[in-house]
């Protein structure tokens, strides 16, 4: 058999984006809950994203590609695509290295993440979700402007950036004198996994990376069984707009291939269980789509009894009015 082919990012890329970003970025806690031991079975530590600089793990992989464009390019400034949380993070990102952006959003975005990503400066160009593509729109708006497109997920830099959370729970774990069976974040393009994946999987060989993400919207599941990349059938509905990707990046896929992620899915319904379970356990504030994988394991969706699982709650970019249902 043929070897498998060296991988986009590497440890040591993690590592210089997390010398990058440590002036800037939060160094989010790993906490845990007596009560959601017992009601798994397992030993549970969670990865608190949304403390992050802007509510979600976002900020690490936009700040850490931007850092990376030369100054001499940085006038025209740069123009992102997102549903919110990326925008976010690429208008924060923008607004510390003093340079202009411009942040395509779909219509139906929450109106808190557009408001946010105004709030930092940025301006937001809305499109039609269901009749325009997003890319088109951000690749024309870049060559019109001279301006850097940002990716949300499909890009070396931004992967490495995504994978300092990665890199700080493999720290905190060897701290507990603790090892991972099973680390499970949420995907929608799949940077986010697939830099944790290289960072784990560095230190803890044997440990099992998941992507998770709501039913329907199971792209990443679909491919890393099939061993290709394959689209959702987009006929689905989701209160978690942060994951509605409809295939794996190229690059994303490759990595989460090589390292042998798996996929698993949770019902909207469950998900709304797991964001109330946060918020009634840890205190913390979940978006959906960044409880993805909480919810995956409280509905049993994979075996974790008698493991130490790591679960990354990504975001905490939630409407207050979606937020107020599903807490009561």
């Amino acid at each position: 058999m043929d070897p498998s082919p060296p991988l986009a990012v590497t440890a040591a890329d993690i590592d210089a984006a997390a010398r990058v970003l440590a002036p800037f970025a939060v160094r989010t806690p790993l906490l845990s809950s007596p009560t959601l031991d017992a009601a798994t079975g397992a030993r549970v530590l969670f990865k608190a994203e949304v403390l992050q600089r802007t509510g979600s793990f976002k900020f690490r992989g936009a700040f850490n590609k931007m850092s990376a464009i030369p100054q001499a390019a940085r006038a025209g400034g740069v123009v992102a695509f997102s549903s919110g949380n990326h925008a976010q993070g690429v208008a924060a990102a923008a607004q510390l290295l003093g340079m202009r952006a411009t942040i395509v959003m779909p219509a139906d975005a929450p109106l808190a993440k557009r408001e946010r990503t105004k709030g930092y400066g940025a301006e937001v160009v809305l499109y039609d979700r269901l009749r325009e593509d997003r890319e088109a729109i951000a690749r024309g708006l870049a060559a019109e402007r001279d301006a850097t497109l940002v990716p949300p997920y499909d890009d070396a830099e931004i992967i490495a950036g995504q994978g300092t959370v990665g890199r700080e729970i493999a720290d905190d774990l060897a701290a507990l004198g603790l090892a991972p069976d099973i680390v499970a974040a949420p995907a929608s393009g799949g940077g986010l996994v697939a830099g944790i994946a290289v960072a784990i999987k560095a230190r803890y060989p044997n440990a099992m990376v998941m992507t998770a993400e709501p039913e329907g919207f199971d792209d990443h599941a679909r491919s890393l069984r099939a061993g290709r990349r394959e689209a959702h059938d987009g006929k689905a509905q989701t209160i978690c707009d942060a994951l509605m990707a409809a295939m794996p990046g190229e690059i994303t896929f490759a990595i989460n291939r090589v390292l042998g992620v798996r996929g698993v899915v949770a019902s909207d319904a469950e998900v709304g269980r797991a964001v109330a379970a946060a918020f009634a356990e840890l205190k913390l504030v979940v978006e959906p789509g960044g409880a993805v994988a909480l919810a995956a394991l409280l509905a049993g969706r994979f075996d974790a009894r008698g493991k130490t699982v790591v679960i990354v709650l990504s975001g905490g970019n939630v409407d207050a009015d979606l937020f107020a249902r599903l807490i009561g």
